[in-house]
């Protein structure tokens, strides 16, 4: 299974966060656009930098010219991160962990929790930012756990419905629609969380820290 990070333009990680998912086989490191910036502040080689190019500073492009593959896209119709996706498709990733997809702009925001449904059914996507681990999921799903953990569910629709076990909160065939109803600040009650999911996608939001600390990445 290939596995990248793709780092955009937003609020950047810590390096430690990127180190950590190499660790865990993220093997390649794709920029968009100005997320190369990002990169070389914090000493990282980016293995593609992909975007339109008008974000990235001069002076990182002439840095990384002959360090990395630089692939300048013109098309106005996707986002750089969404350009990077394809990329990542096309070259046969089937995972992607996006970092520095939130920030200032709450449009760029918007726009890139979009992106992790649009692209739900071609690659595997989690989002990381800050404190926050975000994974979309549907259908069956287990989730390792442990008493205690705050577990956070939102969905979209009313076609969408969730039934849970091994939460204090339980739901059963309970839809989450957008601006209607949420699961906020769930909590787990034992040592895994079972959702059935079906009509449609949700998101499952968890502190990164206390996954990554309890070996449940």
């Amino acid at each position: 299974m290939k596995k990248c990070i793709i780092l955009a333009n937003g609020k950047p990680p810590k390096k430690s966060v990127i180190q950590f998912l190499q660790k865990k086989n993220y093997s390649a490191l794709i920029c968009a656009d100005g997320g190369a910036d990002y990169a070389r502040k914090l000493g990282l080689i980016p293995n593609y930098i992909i975007g339109d190019l008008d974000s990235i500073e001069d002076s990182t492009l002439k840095f990384f010219k002959h360090k990395s593959s630089i692939i300048k896209l013109k098309r106005q119709n996707d986002t750089d991160v969404e350009k990077c996706l394809k990329f990542a498709i096309n070259k046969g990733f089937s995972e992607a962990v996006l970092l520095g997809v939130t920030g200032n702009r709450l449009d760029h925001t918007f726009c890139n929790l979009g992106i992790v449904i649009k692209f739900f059914n071609k690659i595997k996507l989690k989002i990381i930012a800050e404190e926050s681990l975000l994974i979309p999921y549907k259908g069956d799903v287990v989730l390792k756990t442990f008493p205690g953990e705050i577990i956070s569910l939102y969905g979209f629709d009313r076609k969408t419905k969730i039934t849970s076990t091994g939460l204090k909160y339980p739901l059963k065939k309970s839809t989450l629609p957008f601006g209607e109803k949420e699961s906020t600040s769930n909590v787990s009650v034992s040592g895994k969380v079972n959702l059935k999911i079906h009509g449609g996608v949700i998101f499952v939001i968890r502190n990164f820290k206390t996954v990554k600390s309890n070996g449940l990445l």
